[in-house]
């Protein structure tokens, strides 16, 4: 933390840690086992493979139903021989799902979306309610844009606040565009549709302009601005766009998640971020900008490196949907 008037500020590797917060085993091997040996392991039907992590306290308070198997000895979640089919799962999932909404079980239900979530790593499209995902641990997908203008004054960027009356992160700053990626969506046609909701693009524009630029991923724990119980797991891969807009395309709140937008320097974008006024993962999403774009390099960042390291970190759980056994 630097200090500037008496004021703490965060520095960009700590805005990574902030997000990237589960531990690294490299760091201490010990802690690294210790917690991870706590955890269970989430498993779909027809893989072996372990597709989320689960406290164990989400364990105890969740109202299984007979479809799971629940081994406290090997600490592993799974679902039932019974569930042959893609169906079955995807039903068993609902089920368990819509009981712990029912007995009002977790704050986090609360925000119940009717969206799914795809679990990467099954075998087919096996899915689960976006507000259960971060009770299992699974990996989730995004897409967040920068859009941002090239004028006279220089490089511009195009910063949204949040709704104050949003569950999560309410009246935080964030991307230009930002959203969750539906199951069965791609990332692009994810792109095209926030776009529209979430700050009035047309979509002739974004179709047309908007550049993919890779991924960033991290392992995040969850605290109480995410809303909900804190201590939640969230492991995501957030695929990353650049807009360039031209100066009389204006970006204006297209629903009632986000407030306002402002047109920011970079100056003023980087003096947001070290007071800690963005989101976790939208600060990450804006430091890959800025590497991307030149403005930081390891000239002017000493922890350069593994700041770049951390936004790209490798995930302990798949990444990929599978298609289905036959």
């Amino acid at each position: 933390m630097a200090k500037r008037g008496g004021e703490k500020l965060t520095s960009n590797l700590d805005l990574v840690k902030e997000c990237d917060n589960f531990p690294y085993p490299e760091d201490d091997l010990d802690h690294y086992i210790e917690l991870v040996s706590t955890l269970y392991k989430f498993r779909t039907r027809g893989t072996r493979e372990v597709v989320g992590y689960i406290p164990p306290w989400v364990v105890e308070k969740m109202p299984w139903t007979a479809e799971w198997e629940v081994d406290h000895e090997k600490k592993t979640v799974s679902l039932s021989p019974r569930a042959e089919t893609i169906d079955a799962q995807n039903t068993i999932i609902e089920r368990v799902l819509d009981l712990a909404r029912e007995q009002q079980s977790f704050k986090v239900l609360a925000g119940w979306r009717n969206e799914l979530y795809t679990i990467y790593g099954s075998y087919g499209s096996i899915a689960m309610e976006r507000a259960g995902s971060a009770l299992f641990g699974i990996v989730t997908q995004g897409v967040h844009m920068t859009a941002y203008t090239k004028g006279e004054d220089g490089l511009k960027m195009w910063v949204p606040r949040r709704a104050k009356s949003k569950q999560t992160y309410g009246s935080m700053l964030d991307n230009t565009v930002a959203g969750g990626l539906s199951a069965g969506e791609e990332p692009f046609e994810c792109l095209v549709r926030e776009a529209a909701e979430e700050a009035s693009l047309p979509e002739d524009i974004v179709r047309k302009s908007a550049k993919a630029c890779g991924v960033v991923t991290y392992f995040y724990v969850r605290d109480a601005r995410a809303g909900g119980e804190t201590g939640l797991l969230q492991p995501e891969c957030e695929y990353v766009y650049d807009l360039e807009l031209e100066e009389n395309v204006v970006p204006r709140p297209g629903d009632n998640e986000v407030e306002d937008f402002y047109l920011w320097s970079v100056e003023e974008v980087q003096k947001a971020l070290a007071e800690g006024q963005f989101k976790p993962n939208c600060a990450l999403v804006l430091l890959d900008f800025f590497v991307r774009h030149g403005v930081l390099t390891a000239e002017n960042e000493p922890d350069f490196i593994e700041i770049v390291s951390r936004m790209h970190r490798k995930l302990p759980f798949p990444t990929a949907l599978y298609p289905p056994l036959r």
